[in-house]
């Protein structure tokens, strides 16, 4: 329990007022309808030749190689949390030549400690603002656009789930799939006062679990997080609520397909070994006697499931503060920057933005974390996945023919 807070005198509050009246004064701008709205062509100036940087010499692939995204997508952000950034007053928020930051260069600045996942200071250097400001711009637009830009990261309806059952079939001939599960451990550091053996991972590092679905374009349609790291991926699973949604038929609970051998295949989703094999998430046959047609269903398998494992190469790729030691994050918030950082991931897609091709990373995206082996058999999955097998066989049998 905090200790009680001690009551101030008249004449302390009088003095307090009159302090934070006379700061509040000499902050403001001399012109109130002052907005530093020309922050791009002085940011790029500033640092489009950094030393050691590959920064593209065109302007408009510059703007995307510094925020991830193209001058229009960053527009159609900026749209969504104008009126949180502008009805919230910005105290402090005033950059060196005096005049008030515009929602576009606090839009920059939080896209750009994101993207980049540089320290709070370098990022204030190349935007001109100190250490405090990009921690306040970084957290209210977090704040913002977790809350307007949820449409962008939601379970599809019936008739989008149908065009994505119908890109799996097509690229996979996986018939009634719905989307590709993986996840992935944020690392962070913690002070000594909140280590938690729940919190150290398999590889003695602090980290967060982040658990992903995706559909056939790689955007995410579920995300689970908040979880510590210390976690397998299939416990992980059964903490979700996803999977309590499945259990109990509310989700993969559509259509019904029938296979060329005549049995029904219900929705499901595919994953890699770490999962346990269910009805609804089918996961690939172990290497170990396999029959012919077995290593033809897991490498369809496999290319399906690495869908999940791109988007994640992507999201770490393109928002570095991702793939970079956290420092001492507040476990509470942290959650809020992973999703924003989803959100943002799928804006570029729902905005048909191309992500530069030096973002992605080039490791897996849990790299130095080996697979963990999950051995939990459902006997309705093991019965679904042979029907699913049988159906590929059948059709790579008929194309043979033809």
């Amino acid at each position: 329990m905090a200790p009680p807070k001690k009551s101030k005198s008249k004449k302390t509050k009088k003095v307090t007022k009159k302090l934070k009246k006379s700061k509040s004064t000499s902050a403001a701008p001399k012109d109130p309808n002052s907005s530093d709205s020309d922050w791009w062509p002085s940011f790029w100036a500033k640092n489009s030749s950094t030393p050691g940087a590959t920064i593209p010499s065109d302007e408009e692939e510059g703007f995307k190689y510094f925020f991830r995204v193209s001058k229009k997508t960053f527009d159609y952000i900026c749209s969504l949390v104008r009126e949180d950034l502008v009805s919230r007053p910005p105290s402090g928020l005033i950059n060196i030549e005096g005049r008030l930051l515009s929602v576009e260069k606090q839009v920059a600045i939080a896209l750009r400690r994101l993207a980049s996942g540089e320290s709070q200071v370098s990022v204030g250097v190349a935007f001109g603002v100190g250490q405090s400001t990009v921690s306040q711009v970084t957290w209210r637009f977090i704040e913002a656009l977790e809350e307007r830009a949820k449409h962008h990261l939601k379970w599809p309806d019936s008739n989008i789930m149908e065009e994505i059952k119908s890109k799996f079939e097509e690229s996979f001939g996986l018939l009634n799939c719905c989307g590709a599960i993986d996840a992935t451990h944020i690392i962070m550091t913690l002070p000594a006062v909140q280590t938690s053996d729940d919190w150290c991972d398999q590889e003695n590092n602090y980290s967060m679990l982040v658990q992903g679905i995706v559909d056939h374009e790689m955007r995410f349609i579920d995300i689970v997080t908040g979880w510590p790291g210390g976690m397998n991926v299939s416990r992980l699973l059964k903490f979700s609520g996803f999977f309590k949604l499945c259990e109990a038929g509310q989700r993969l609970n559509g259509n019904v397909r029938i296979s060329s051998e005549e049995v029904e295949l219900r929705e499901y989703i595919v994953g890699g070994v770490g999962y346990p094999l269910l009805p609804w998430l089918i996961t690939p046959y172990e290497t170990n006697g396999l029959s012919a047609s077995m290593p033809t269903f897991n490498s369809l398998h496999e290319a399906a499931r690495s869908l999940a494992v791109k988007a994640f190469l992507q999201l770490k790729g393109g928002w570095r503060i991702l793939s970079k030691v956290m420092w001492r994050p507040d476990k509470r918030k942290l959650p809020s920057i992973i999703l924003v950082c989803c959100l943002l991931h799928n804006i570029i897609i729902d905005s048909g933005d191309q992500l530069h091709p030096d973002v992605a990373l080039s490791d897996h995206h849990d790299s130095g974390y080996g697979e963990q082996c999950c051995k939990q058999v459902d006997p309705m999955g093991r019965t679904m996945r042979e029907n699913l097998e049988k159906h590929l066989q059948h059709n790579q049998e008929k194309d043979l023919v033809k």
